[in-house]
């Protein structure tokens, strides 16, 4: 007798949404259950949230990455090294660099692009923090000009101005790293501290917008000490080869820079878009179950997905909070669908939001879980138990010994 062919899941992307949803899989889905493939385009998966540390080089890259093969059980799960060029909904394909792919139901977990908002030159000139690779290159690049500095005959100020874009989670994150690097920087090469400026531009009136005004308060002052300055209600009108033009009440003032690093926002992967879904900035808005509009066979998490909160009426930020969570209702649905459950028995998600924490460098951090404001070395703490806390929940205690921030204070 010939058996019956299995479902083939396929699984783009091995961020936050897209190996969790492996992990859900693979722990719940039975042996012959379903085939399940997850493509990524390279062999690690990496921790988006840390990238800031490495940008700034108090943390080495390495420490964000953790190999696919240590968290997937390769008897479960088929991966493939590839990069996604297209997806062929209406042929149930996906196309490949170097393969293609067909697919009963497919989970897009792409991930996030920068926004540029249409700045000019952003794009061409400004470094963003998105992969291990593109954080190399800035701390490299940071590390280069520091080195550069005293060796010109005439010494440049550019080289030692370093221009942040956006006081967001990010952007904010970033800074404090800074902030904490450039003494050793300036220690290593002869440099006065007082001569570097780190420049934090937002065009809201205030850093980290929605956050408590008590604990934008206090993140403002811990960066301005640690000498961050801030140019708030500030827009970034053009970034050029040689810095950025800025605009705020009707007048521009240039500021020379070797090094802007853009962190104003994300939007989903071109991919979703060019491949005929229906997107704002790249993102499908997904319906309660996590599918795309339209479609029986196709989820969405992560950065690629759209998500209304109903009070507000406004997206939810897409955090990796929000992602990882997503995982668990894909992978539950995928499996009721697998197993023959009707379209009515798939489960809706809603994000329940735990609390959030942004770091401001070593030691020093705010947040918000529950109703409870959070600074200093406690908001700190908080932070690092987060962090190991997904690791638990991505590879159990082996991988929180093996990658975790095991010093919480």
């Amino acid at each position: 007798m010939i058996g019956l062919k299995r479902p083939k899941i396929v699984i783009l992307g091995a961020g936050y949404g897209g190996i969790m949803t492996a992990v859900r899989l693979q722990k719940q889905a039975g042996a012959n259950e379903a085939e399940i493939i997850l493509v990524n385009k390279h062999n690690y998966h990496y921790q988006t949230t840390w990238l800031h540390e490495p940008a700034a080089g108090t943390l080495h890259h390495d420490r964000t990455r953790i190999l696919i093969k240590d968290v997937i059980n390769e008897n479960k799960i088929t991966f493939i090294q590839d990069t996604v060029k297209e997806i062929k909904h209406e042929d149930k394909k996906v196309v490949l660099e170097h393969d293609e792919l067909d697919y009963d139901y497919l989970v897009i977990a792409l991930g996030f692009e920068p926004e540029t908002f249409g700045i000019k030159g952003l794009k061409e000139n400004a470094f963003s923090i998105r992969s291990v690779d593109s954080v190399r290159k800035i701390r490299e690049h940071i590390e280069y000009e520091f080195a550069l500095y005293n060796n010109d005959k005439e010494k440049k100020q550019e080289r030692i101005t370093f221009i942040v874009g956006g006081a967001g989670f990010t952007g904010i994150e970033f800074v404090g790293e800074l902030a904490d690097r450039i003494p050793e920087l300036c220690n290593e090469y002869d440099i006065d501290r007082s001569e570097v400026r780190i420049i934090n531009v937002e065009a809201a009136p205030t850093v980290l917008p929605g956050f408590d005004s008590d604990l934008v308060d206090y993140a403002q002052n811990i960066l301005e000490r640690k000498g961050v300055e801030f140019k708030l209600g500030t827009m970034i009108k053009e970034c050029t080869e040689d810095g950025v033009i800025l605009s705020k009440d009707e007048e521009t003032e240039e500021i020379k820079s070797n090094t802007v690093v853009w962190t104003g926002g994300v939007r989903g992967n071109s991919i979703v878009e060019n491949s005929g879904f229906e997107t704002m900035r790249g993102r499908i808005k997904v319906e309660k179950d996590l599918r795309a509009p339209g479609f029986k066979d196709v989820f969405v998490v992560g950065d690629c997905a759209l998500l209304i909160d109903e009070e507000n009426d406004r997206p939810y930020p897409p955090t990796a909070q929000i992602a990882i969570q997503q995982s668990y209702t894909c992978a539950t649905n995928l499996l009721r669908l697998v197993r023959g459950n009707t379209e009515d028995g798939l489960g809706h998600f809603k994000p329940d939001l735990k609390g959030t924490v942004a770091s401001l460098g070593e030691g020093e951090a705010i947040g918000t879980v529950g109703n409870k404001k959070l600074y200093g070395t406690t908001a700190s703490a908080m932070k690092k138990i987060i962090d190991n806390r997904y690791l638990f929940l991505l590879g159990g205690p082996g991988l929180v010994l093996k990658k975790g921030k095991l010093k919480l204070f």
